[in-house]
């Protein structure tokens, strides 16, 4: 009887010996798997930073690679147990199907950010017009972009939404187009008015020298011809230039005598 105890009492010390060892190894596993993940993200980030990539897209890929490395070790450890790693592979390959089921939009807003990152359309600080909105962009995300409108409205739009619509970005061109108009009166001495808006908006603050300012006949009204006045600035000095040329037209003709523009059955009744 005591023989028999004996027996299963080393059985017993020879499996939790055994057991003991595994869970030894597999916390070991589990550090040092850990250690060499960070060092790969470690080493991934110092290679990426030499090769100057945005930090937004260097989080992408230090994210996912940190992901992916972190499944394979937890495979690699059930394995080491002895725990069908198959089974648990094609289990965690449903739950992504799922989830990507689930979180559609959600994924289509970070692959949307993604190509944002890499094809850079605009960068934070730019004034666009992109995904019904239009503002100066302060933050690219990872599902959504945040855009201060000028009335000083924060907003946050959807990634997708951005990248699947048109991208206008006014501040990719050193300078940009302000349109004006100029009502004339009809018996107004075009040519001299012409002369005058062009040597008067080219002394504003802000306007720059090449283009020059232009200024032609637009179309033809009642009252007398339209001037298109058109100064060029930079985006964002766009709203000064455009008050102070629509301010600029109105003291530079009326200090020169030009005639106040009037409908013309007003001036009909005037003359009668």
């Amino acid at each position: 009887m005591d023989k028999d105890i004996q027996k299963y009492t080393d059985i017993a010390a020879a499996y939790a010996t055994e057991a003991g060892l595994k869970v030894l190894a597999a916390i070991v596993f589990w550090i040092v798997g850990r250690w060499l993940i960070g060092l790969a993200g470690r080493m991934l980030q110092r290679v990426l930073e030499r090769q100057k990539v945005d930090p937004t897209l260097m989080r992408y890929i230090g994210s996912f690679l940190a992901v992916t490395l972190n499944i394979v070790l937890v495979v690699a450890i059930l394995g080491y147990f002895g725990v069908q790693t198959t089974t648990f592979a094609a289990l965690v390959a449903g739950i992504g199907i799922a989830i990507g089921a689930a979180w559609g939009g959600l994924l289509s807003n970070f692959a949307a950010g993604a190509f944002l990152i890499v094809l850079k359309p605009f960068k934070v600080g730019d004034f666009i017009s992109a995904g019904g909105l239009t503002g100066t962009v302060k933050e690219i995300g990872l599902f959504a972009t945040s855009i201060n409108t000028p009335d000083n409205v924060f907003s946050i739009v959807g990634n997708s939404k951005i990248f699947g619509d048109t991208i206008q970005n006014f501040s990719a061109n050193p300078f940009r187009r302000v349109e004006l108009k100029c009502q004339l009166a009809g018996n107004a001495d075009h040519v001299s008015a012409m002369e005058l808006l062009r040597s008067k908006l080219q002394t504003i603050p802000n306007v720059v020298a090449s283009p020059s300012v232009e200024v032609e006949i637009l179309e033809f009204t009642l009252v007398g011809p339209v001037l298109a006045v058109r100064p060029f600035c930079h985006t964002d000095h766009y709203w000064q230039v455009y008050f102070d040329g629509n301010r600029m037209i109105r003291e530079a003709l009326a200090e020169a005598g030009f005639p106040a523009p009037m409908p013309a059955q007003l001036m009909l009744t005037r003359t009668a």
